[in-house]
């Protein structure tokens, strides 16, 4: 009894300590996505790794300011659309039902909502090193910005 009741102590605090530190991670100049951590779990068979779960608001209209991941990431779009274009690639529009994936370090030039009308919604999941921040700006692009916090739970 007194195990469940821990885990599910370190479940909450492990959830509540990401959401803080995830709205955080996810401010940037090109505005501030909404992002609503949805869970963060070690992952036993992949040692060192953790995988996270969060769904990603933007704004109708709203640009996401160029950034890279340091672990993989894959979006999907549960709302709206999203034009999404990871260096030498070209643009895309990823409708409701669609998704991509995301190397390690792959910069990630444009994130946008063509809508002028409605917010556009993603689910991404991301596996991520426990000590990594989850996102980073690009510096060539933000000289200014900071590394962004990790989502570790500590």
């Amino acid at each position: 009894m007194t195990t469940t009741f821990s885990r599910a102590a370190s479940t909450v605090f492990s959830l509540i300590a990401a959401f803080g530190l995830a709205t955080t991670a996810f401010a940037h100049d090109g505005g501030e996505e909404h992002v609503q951590p949805l869970m963060k779990q070690p992952l036993p068979d992949v040692p060192g790794k953790d995988v996270m779960m969060a769904t990603v608001t933007l704004a109708p209209g709203q640009d996401a300011a160029p950034h890279l991941h340091p672990g993989s990431i894959v979006a999907y779009v549960l709302d709206g659309e999203v034009v999404s274009q990871l260096e030498g690639q070209r643009p895309k529009t990823y409708a409701k039902g669609e998704s991509w994936y995301e190397p390690p370090r792959a910069h990630h030039l444009v994130t946008r909502n063509p809508s002028r009308a409605k917010p556009a919604t993603l689910l991404v999941w991301a596996i991520v090193a426990p000590q990594d921040p989850i996102k980073l700006p690009l510096q060539q692009t933000s000289s200014r910005a900071p590394a962004l916090p990790s989502l570790a739970a500590h």
